[in-house]
Parts: structure tokens; sequence; C-alpha cells
């Protein structure tokens, strides 16, 4: 059972994850921020992997993605800051990203890295269900690694139920079929959609993401499922404050998690 797993045997409710980008602001921001992660009690982390040419990304984490890769951010270095600190926090991590420079890497030894450097999973929203089935799920389970599936508003039941039989940590739940960082707050279109997803008593636990960013859309997820991510609002806190401590204190303010 990897340390993801762990946590979601042992939590069931309340959870919160931050995504940030590896390599933004700093080259060297990824030790510091996740350190200033388990120090506010984040529950766990998704290290997102810049990429050039996103597909369900924002202005706000297009942008990060651009300014890690002109700092030098790349795979092999990602895995060599992972790592150096491997055994030095307890916060599960997930890698998130896409697909292709996954295979550029070549999948086995990626997959094997991760694994080496303590990482719990990966997420790849263009990475199809029947290809992950097929052709990786296999090696995710020969290396201990979960994968965790993107659901929308417009994902059918019978998928929705054959997702989560092939998944072994939680189902991200995407709130809306807009790219990050768009959503103001939960509407009815949003509530009837957590409504319709928890009646479906899925044997994964389900954590939203896409608008988490103040207390209201946090409370709203906390309610509805078993926790939320938040993802462009800790990337703005990082662009108006470059300093990760400083940046969590401010984003828990908003999330109504901190005096303000």
């Amino acid at each position: 059972m990897n340390p993801l797993q762990q946590l979601l045997k042992h939590k069931s409710g309340n959870l919160l994850s931050l995504f940030f980008t590896a390599g933004y602001p700093n080259i060297d921001s990824t030790e510091s921020i996740i350190a200033s992660a388990e120090k506010a009690g984040i529950d766990f982390l998704e290290v997102g992997m810049p990429y050039s040419d996103p597909l369900a990304d924002g202005p706000v984490i297009q942008q990060s993605s651009s300014v890690a890769i002109a700092n030098g951010m790349n795979i092999k270095l990602l895995f060599h800051q992972l790592e150096q600190i491997k055994g030095k926090y307890k916060i599960p991590l997930l890698m998130m990203g896409y697909l292709n420079p996954v295979l550029q890497y070549g999948t086995e030894k990626f997959l094997q890295q991760a694994k080496d450097c303590g990482v719990s999973g990966l997420i790849l929203p263009d990475l199809p269900l029947q290809e992950y089935v097929e052709e990786y799920q296999v090696l995710f389970e020969k290396h201990e690694l979960s994968f965790v599936f993107l659901v929308t508003p417009h994902t059918s039941e019978e998928r929705i139920r054959l997702i989560d039989s092939h998944s072994n940590a939680f189902i991200y739940v995407v709130s809306t079929a807009a790219t990050t960082g768009k959503q103001q707050d939960f509407g009815m279109a949003q509530q009837n959609f957590f409504n319709r997803i928890k009646s479906m008593n899925l044997k994964n636990p389900l954590i939203t993401g896409f608008g988490i960013h103040n207390a209201q859309t946090l409370q709203q997820a906390w309610k509805n499922l078993n926790g939320a991510i938040c993802g462009s609002a800790f990337l703005k806190k990082l662009e108006q404050n470059n300093n990760p401590d400083k940046a969590m204190e401010m984003l828990l303010k908003d999330l109504g998690l901190k005096d303000a």
C-alpha cells in the first residue's frame, strides 16, 4: 500500500490537496513547497510536470509551466529533486501531467523512478481508460503506483463505474467542463453533479478540483464529497509572493482555514 492509499484508508473526509508546478516560481522551489505544505497540514500534493501543450489547464497553470520550462525544469531534474528529499517528508505525492513526456522518458523507466522517489501515483488526463487497462495497468500495479482518473459532469454513469472498478486511490471529480482556474463558485449544475456521483456509492473516495479558491467552494466540496484539490489559486499566491510559506498562509486564509 503506497502512502496515498494509506492516507485515504485512515482519513475519509475533509481532505485537502494542492497542485503546484515543479520548477515554479523557481527551479529549486520543489522542496520548499513540499515542506510548506506538510507544515500547513495539507493532506497530499500533486506535483505538476511542466508541459508546453496542456489540454485541460487554464492560463494560470499554463503560465507556470512556461516559466518552469524556461527555468530549466524537466522530468530528469524533477526526479533528482524528489530523490534527494525521499524520506524527509511524509506527505504523499502524486505526479500530474500529460502522457507524451512519460512516453518520451520511457514508461517503465518513468514508473520505476517514480516508485524509487516515493511517489504514490500519477494523474495523466490524456491517457484513455481503455489504453490504460490494456497497456499500462499491469505496469502501475507492478510498481505499486496508483493511477487517478478524471470524471466530468459529462461522464456517463457506465464509464464512471468502469473507472471506479480500475481505481485504487481516488477519483478526481472535475467540477466543470471548463479549463482550470475558470470556475468562480459552485452553482446548481455542480451541485447536481456532486449529488449524482455521490448517489452511485462508489468504492473509491471522490475528490473534486477545478474551482476551489475560497471558503465557500471548499466547504461545498467537503460537504458533498471526500475532499478538494486547489491548484490555480495556490499558484496565484506563489506569483504574488515568491515565498511558499507566505503563499500558503495567504491561501489558507482565503480558504477559511486560517484567521485573516
